[in-house]
């Protein structure tokens, strides 16, 4: 029981936990995020041993996945000592469906200079479960544990975890298993009922401060609408230590669809 099976050295298959929320047929892209920061995190410890962090990670969202087969190809495109950018594209059947866009760097003794007035949500013990297939339907929401706080349409703080692995029989890193959840994020305070609007993000972007640990992924979240059909939706992410750093998702908003 996984999101993904290996089938080849850059080779995965999908499983029905990964049914999308929009298309219960399609692939909710929240773990193929996921596979891709493992699949560039094994790329880097194949080619060098100076344990480089990922501190930014930059994803587009080209098309639709199916439930099914994938490739991934990896590369550097920035090497260096102390920093590389390094993008991995996932595709199916030779099309590109997402890229992403990575940058590794290089960690420091800044321990005496840590510290952030961005500010703690509360623990998962202190929020209440939510069932987040009263809104969402799909393999990968029913998969997920959620606890929230909703404070308005739009807005709230929420912790998500799940039991399903990322990868059947690897080990993956903490970053790639809290990145398989990242994407949940616009869709856990909604301010539209989605049977009426539609509002899918074309990206994501996530800055790390601090590499995340645990279960738990914590995100404090604001989702906004323009007038003009675009919308964004901002978190701050966490785990049960503090918040680790920041995303945004843009959106397009289209009613009635």
């Amino acid at each position: 029981m996984s999101y993904f099976e290996r089938t080849g050295g850059n080779s995965f298959r999908a499983t029905e936990h990964v049914g999308g929320a929009w298309n219960t047929a399609e692939q909710h892209i929240a773990p193929a995020f996921g596979l891709l920061a493992h699949v560039v995190g094994c790329d880097r410890d194949a080619r060098r041993d100076d344990g480089l962090v990922i501190g930014r990670l930059s994803y587009d969202i080209l098309g639709v996945l199916p439930i099914g087969d994938m490739d991934v190809e990896v590369t550097v495109l920035r090497p260096g000592r102390t920093i590389e950018l390094v993008e991995a594209v996932l595709s199916h059947g030779g099309r590109a469906a997402v890229r992403l866009r990575a940058w590794l760097m290089a960690p420091g003794a800044t321990d005496a200079l840590e510290g952030s007035a961005l500010p703690r949500i509360a623990s998962p013990d202190e929020m209440k479960p939510w069932d987040a297939s009263e809104v969402w339907p799909g393999g990968f929401i029913e998969s997920a544990e959620i606890r929230r706080d909703q404070v308005e349409p739009g807005r709230a703080s929420f912790w998500a975890r799940s039991p399903i692995p990322l990868l059947a029989d690897e080990k993956v890193s903490d970053l790639a298993h809290a990145v398989r959840l990242f994407d949940i994020s616009n869709g856990m305070t909604v301010r539209a009922d989605p049977k009426t609007v539609a509002f899918p993000n074309l990206d994501l972007t996530a800055h790390l401060f601090r590499q995340p640990h645990g279960e738990w992924v914590g995100f404090d979240t604001t989702v906004s609408f323009g007038a003009d059909g675009i919308g964004l939706t901002s978190s701050v992410l966490h785990d049960i230590y503090g918040p680790i750093g920041t995303m945004s998702q843009i959106l397009t908003v289209r009613p009635g669809t």
